[in-house]
């Protein structure tokens, strides 16, 4: 299983409990489509794109998202959530080949 990097962020950078933030997810991925051929052996390169997100905020589920291959390699997902005190936000991705990957951070307003 290759290692895959991704980040979350969450603007503002300052938010205090009760303001709703913009979040972002940012994943290194190829995002192939299976219809593309590789330049040296001309074989079509394998499908292998991100399918599934979710976004889980304190044991909440915020949003799932489901997305097809027709997204660009290393793709950004936003969405937004509402600050209800300090905790974690997880995001977790599944490809299409069945690799899964969580990110988290820690959630924590100011004021």
């Amino acid at each position: 299983m290759e290692e895959r990097k991704s980040l979350i962020k969450i603007k503002p950078k300052s938010y205090k409990d009760g303001e709703i933030v913009k979040v972002n997810f940012m994943v290194m991925h190829p995002m192939e489509t299976g219809m593309r051929k590789d330049k040296k052996t001309k074989e079509l390169v394998p499908a292998n794109y991100v399918n599934s997100i979710k976004f889980v905020y304190n044991g909440k589920t915020i949003t799932n998202m489901t997305v097809w291959e027709s997204v660009s390699a290393n793709p950004v997902f936003t969405t937004y959530m509402k600050i209800e005190g300090q905790g974690d936000l997880t995001v977790t991705y599944t490809d299409s080949t069945g690799e899964v990957h969580e990110q988290s951070i820690k959630i924590k307003p100011k004021g």
